[in-house]
């Protein structure tokens, strides 16, 4: 028996390829949005702790927080335990650009999903983290994520 994989692949690149699921023109390119979440989300982070969390090397990493210090989303500080490597906080501005975006994508969501029941969205949701935290098992590089008590309390601001 063939396995549906292979509609989860086609549906995949389909995802990836809709408009209304890109970042608009002039705001955070994916790598800077991508970046700033996991900074937003885990605290200052090292180009060393960055490197293990992407599994990037340390030269695109050094570009890509180069790029957002030079726009301002960035900021380097000294390590806050004391360590020796100096580690990158976002700044006001990034959190700022950083919560546009966010709205911008979700805005995206709500219309797309703009006829899904909740109970729908939720199993979509649940099925999303599933196969994410699959992913992120398999090479090592567990995403942080909000807590659930976080989550519970932004549905409850929405509805």
């Amino acid at each position: 028996m063939v396995r549906p994989t292979h509609e989860v692949e086609y549906e995949q690149m389909l995802l990836s390829r809709h408009e209304v699921m890109r970042h608009r023109a002039g705001r955070l390119e994916r790598s800077a949005y991508v970046l700033l979440s996991r900074i937003r989300l885990q605290g200052p982070m090292s180009i060393g702790e960055l490197s293990d969390a992407f599994g990037l090397d340390a030269s695109t990493l050094n570009r890509q927080t180069a790029a957002a210090m030079r726009a301002g989303l960035l900021e380097r500080i000294p390590d806050p335990a004391g360590g020796i490597a100096r580690k990158f906080r976002i700044t006001g501005e990034g959190a700022r650009l950083l919560d546009e975006e966010r709205a911008f994508v979700m805005s995206g969501l709500d219309k797309v999903m703009a006829d899904w029941p909740d109970e729908d969205i939720a199993t979509f949701a649940a099925y999303l983290r599933r196969f994410n935290t699959d992913i992120e098992r398999l090479s090592g590089r567990p995403w942080p994520r909000p807590a659930d008590t976080d989550r519970s309390a932004d549905a409850s601001l929405n509805a």
